[in-house]
């Protein structure tokens, strides 16, 4: 790896495979030829014609420990023979990316898309990959290429932009796993004492952390932090967690959260011509940056990762010239006169002209204090799956019954021996949407306790079980568990915000028409359709009273909320 480390046993340290099946030898060698091409000197290109030669050449890298990044079989193959590949590269190299192998024009028989659509669901295929017709066909080798930069993304063994080294155990290692997830930051994590860990120690020259966090980040000049503070990580990595002292600090439209509605209005604003300052307090993306995968966003028919759609959103904010501030919180909001005066922890005072609230909610909490006492050490809020990779081959439970509870269930499954999914209600659906219902009930590995809910839990420093209660027949029952993630909905932090701001009885911002309807509204016009009570003052996405809790709802309202910006502006200075 010229002199970086790489670590493990020797036979790890071969190239990764690329594993093609196809009973057709000639399809088989061109698939092989152009695999060879675009990905031979770094990768070794293995095609098989049956499946039990696949089924052999996985069963033999996992036992020499050897890296399986992508695997390909034709759809052609008989449906057992089939599934049955894909089932053992799934258990036995589950960072491995699976794709369906498909003929040109296959596209025109119905049945290619609900084959394709069913393996997906059940997590048997990541997608589906159309086979080569010509030489050098570069539509091919840019899916591959997609694939393979996936993989290496969850590769353990792969040196990442960002390493951290911690105890397994190390609830502050975990969170800032969790950190560096959320914010789409590139990072593995390597376990103090592990081969892979003292690889890196040695060729940085530091010592084993202990009980402390060390983070090396090789692809920006090879920081090394000792113990840093959230804020410390992002500044090392470039993020800006202030403003510099000499700058402006007069915006057109200050956005207070950086989840989709944020960002959606940073890049409208700022992309029109509006000074657009963002304060994030924890990570961009908000919720959504924490679900492991959305495939119903329109565009993405592979589904993106949440952390990676909020980074895309931010970098073209960026681009656009927009300004952020993470990892700080807003403490006030008062309107002098036309302009708004906010306060922000670390930074102080600035301006602006207009403000967009796009602070999101945040998890309910279980409220069982022996759990509180293990949260970061076995027990998350949310949807943040990044300890699935410490989770192998050990037992899961989700709590909650909405998609993103779903979607963390389908990544956990991935790699937990067992997975529990435990809710309140009578079936799933009511609140989750049916791909994921039917990739759930097609799991095996995965079980679900409908009508339960969690009343205890806990372990030595670290989760071992919980203790379910079912509310029929208020019988309990203890369960083992290495992870419990909890995703029971949420509530606005809206406590902050001047009086004046109307809200519902549960927190949520009231806008357009609600808005009109409360006695604060003092306006001889009605309120805009995302005004709230303050002329001037903005809410959208999930903080915004009868929201649609849903990524492209968000987007929508943080792009439209800029047209009516314009128009408050405009009617001011026309005033």
């Amino acid at each position: 790896m010229g002199g970086v480390p790489g670590g493990g046993p020797r036979l790890r340290a071969a190239r990764p495979l690329l594993l093609v099946v196809d009973a057709d030898p000639e399809r088989l060698e061109r698939c092989e030829t152009e695999l060879d091409r675009g990905f031979g000197a770094d990768f070794r290109v293995r095609g098989e014609l049956t499946a039990a030669a696949a089924l052999d050449c996985l069963q033999r890298a996992h036992e020499w420990e050897q890296r399986v990044a992508v695997v390909m079989v034709d759809h052609a193959l008989p449906d057992e023979d089939r599934a049955e590949v894909l089932a053992a590269s799934r258990t036995l190299h589950p960072d491995a990316r699976r794709a369906l192998l498909i003929e040109w024009g296959a596209w025109a028989e119905r049945t290619t898309a609900s084959a394709i659509l069913t393996a997906m669901s059940v997590g048997d295929i990541n997608y589906y990959v159309l086979k080569p017709w010509i030489a050098h066909d570069e539509l091919f080798h840019r899916t591959i290429a997609e694939f393979v930069q996936e993989w290496s993304r969850y590769e353990v063994a792969n040196l990442r932009e960002v390493v951290v080294i911690a105890a397994s155990t190390s609830v502050r290692g975990q969170a800032v796993r969790s950190l560096l997830a959320r914010n789409g930051i590139p990072s593995a994590f390597r376990d103090s004492g592990s081969a892979l860990a003292n690889d890196v120690l040695e060729f940085i020259g530091e010592p084993d952390p202990g009980d402390g966090v060390l983070v090396w980040m090789p692809a920006v000049g090879g920081a090394v932090l000792h113990d840093p503070t959230d804020a410390e990580i992002a500044e090392a990595w470039g993020v800006p967690t202030t403003l510099a002292p000499d700058a402006d600090r007069s915006f057109d439209l200050l956005v207070v959260g950086a989840g989709p509605g944020g960002l959606a209005a940073a890049v409208y604003g700022s992309s029109e011509g509006l000074r657009t300052l963002v304060v994030e307090r924890e990570s961009i993306g908000g919720q959504a940056g924490t679900s492991s995968l959305i495939r119903n966003y329109l565009g993405f028919s592979r589904g993106i990762r949440g952390s990676e759609l909020a980074q895309r959103g931010y970098q073209q904010a960026w681009v656009f010239g927009a300004h952020f501030v993470l990892m700080r919180t807003v403490d006030r909001l008062e309107k002098r006169g036309d302009q708004f005066v906010a306060a922000i922890e670390a930074v102080g005072e600035v301006t602006a002209r207009a403000v967009v609230l796009a602070s999101g909610v945040s998890y309910r909490r279980l409220d069982v204090p022996s759990l509180e006492k293990l949260v970061g050490a076995g027990v998350y809020y949310g949807a943040s799956v990044s300890e699935a990779h410490g989770l192998q081959d050990r037992d899961a439970c989700v709590v909650g019954g909405g998609n993103s509870a779903g979607q963390a269930v389908l990544h956990l499954a991935r790699y937990c021996r067992r997975v529990l999914l435990v809710i309140r209600g009578e079936d799933l659906a009511a609140s989750m949407s049916q791909y994921l219902i039917d990739a759930i009930v097609a799991a095996d590995n995965v079980t679900v306790r409908a009508s339960s809910e969690v009343t205890g839990g806990g372990g030595d420093g670290r989760l071992e079980y919980v203790v379910l209660r079912d509310r029929r027949t208020g019988d309990e029952e203890t369960v083992p568990a290495d992870g419990l993630f909890v995703m029971i909905g949420a509530v606005p932090g809206t406590g902050w915000l001047p009086a004046e701001v109307g809200r519902d009885a549960h927190g949520f911002v009231l806008t357009g028409s609600d808005a009109a309807a409360d006695p604060q509204w003092q306006q001889d016009r009605p309120p805009q359709p995302y005004e709230t009570t303050v002329p001037g003052l903005f809410a959208v996405g999930d903080v915004r009273c009868a929201s649609v809790k849903r990524v492209a709802s968000a987007v929508g309202e943080g792009s439209v909320v800029v047209s009516q910006i314009h128009t408050h502006l405009k009617a001011r200075s026309d005033a």
